[in-house]
């Protein structure tokens, strides 16, 4: 399934109080089992909270980028901040206890043969933005792709979900917390300058608006 799939993930909670938990979104469509359902999360452009209580758990599946529109009528951004049941788009109701050979089994029934060249390109090119810092601008990242501009756009909203703009910034932000997390001050306005941001006010812009927060209250936070 590694041409499909990320990656498995399973999370479980024993809570006495709900608990808001936030999650912080990536350029992936996720399949996800719980309470007996299944449904698709499509790409997220920002923070949201879930709220977990009492005892529960869930089954995840990370599609690769781009993995998804061998399923879809439409482009991927359609499911862009959405939930659609998982038997709508896969033809068939969800395993009651998903572990990893009952979705494997689930997946390979519902999906197709072959993979998609652009799903490929697509998935290089995130790849591409997540490994090379310098990637700042969606010109350079259509110079390293070899197409314009336009199509690059054209690509993102068929394959991943959302545009180019959104995968680079989410990205360099990604590098503000790892920043963070590693205790050394910050050069807040140098930061701006080494992602791509015309300002420290951009920056912080951006980064309240996928983290819910400014950097320097995430940065207390955790």
């Amino acid at each position: 399934m590694a041409r499909w799939v990320e990656k498995y993930w399973i999370v479980s909670w024993d809570y006495a109080r709900p608990y808001r938990q936030k999650v912080v979104p990536y350029p992936n469509v996720h399949l996800v089992f719980r309470d007996g359902g299944g449904y698709v999360r499509g790409v997220g452009t920002g923070h949201r909270i879930e709220v977990l209580d009492g005892v529960g758990g869930l089954f995840g599946v990370t599609f690769r980028v781009g993995a998804v529109r061998a399923v879809l009528d439409g482009p991927v951004s359609d499911l862009t901040d959405r939930l659609v049941d998982a038997a709508t788009l896969f033809g068939q109701d969800p395993p009651a206890r998903p572990d990893v050979p009952t979705v494997e089994n689930y997946l390979r029934r519902g999906l197709p043969a072959r993979t998609d060249p652009r799903a490929e390109l697509a998935a290089l090119a995130v790849a591409r933005i997540a490994a090379e810092p310098g990637i700042t601008r969606v010109d350079a990242l259509a110079d390293v792709v070899g197409t314009s501009v336009r199509a690059l756009q054209r690509l993102f909203a068929e394959y991943v979900g959302v545009g180019p703009k959104w995968v680079i910034r989410r990205y360099r932000l990604h590098e503000v917390t790892e920043r963070l997390a590693a205790g050394t001050p910050i050069d807040w306005a140098g930061l701006a300058a080494d992602l791509g941001y015309t300002d420290q006010a951009h920056l912080t812009h951006d980064f309240t608006g996928i983290f819910g927060e400014p950097p320097t209250w995430y940065a207390r936070r955790y």
